[in-house]
């Protein structure tokens, strides 16, 4: 792991490609799972009022879902996550004419019918936030339903880190993105055998035991 501004970066952010691929998924991430997407705390708030300014453009099933159960549900480990409908999809997934999931949430911000977008939690995949005592991590999420993205962040050479740089900006600061983007450069640094100097100045060669 890797401490940067007293969070935890697990070094599969630097290390695995990632860029999702919607044509061949179908938005598998908004229908798979064994509970919703996780909702913090502080963001309750945020999918109770958005709801209701997007509730027309949710399908019959998942408005009654959130009817029923909520805005948002506490799961089995005590957590705030999304509805779901017939215990599958998430409730506030829309879908379009070539049947790929979308999220109504995000929908309804890109039509300017509310200024928040959905959970950070989907934001920010395969990226997970773990809560630790003191901290928190950064962990990749392995999923099997994401091997298209792994296969396509692959062939477009894209790191997780680099494929979540506007979620990651926009929720720690765009100083936090750079120092990612230091640790990066460290990391390919070390693997070529190449050393840095303060004064800039560079040598590889084989690293020695």
């Amino acid at each position: 792991m890797i401490m940067v501004d007293d969070i935890l970066l697990s070094e599969e952010l630097f290390e695995k490609k990632f860029v999702c691929d919607l044509n061949a998924c179908k938005g598998a991430c908004c229908v798979e799972g064994d509970s919703g997407a996780p909702v913090e705390a502080d963001e309750v708030d945020k999918i109770s009022e958005a709801y209701e300014q997007v509730k027309h453009l949710l399908r019959p099933e998942g408005i009654e879902a959130i009817e029923k159960d909520g805005p948002f549900v506490v799961d089995y480990d005590g957590e705030y996550v999304t509805p779901l409908v017939n215990e599958k999809e998430c409730a506030y997934t829309i879908f379009d004419p070539n049947g790929t999931a979308k999220c109504g949430l995000e929908e309804g911000f890109n039509q300017g019918l509310t200024t928040w977008k959905k959970p950070e939690s989907c934001s920010l995949y395969p990226i997970r936030i773990g809560k630790l005592k003191y901290h928190q991590s950064l962990n990749y999420h392995q999923w099997d339903i994401c091997k298209p993205a792994c296969e396509c962040g692959g062939k477009l050479d894209v790191k997780v880190f680099r494929f979540l740089k506007g979620p990651l900006t926009a929720k720690y600061g765009a100083a936090f993105y750079e120092q990612l983007e230091e640790v990066d450069k460290l990391l390919t640094d070390e693997k070529a055998g190449k050393v840095t100097f303060e004064n800039g100045d560079e040598i590889t060669g084989e690293p020695k035991d």
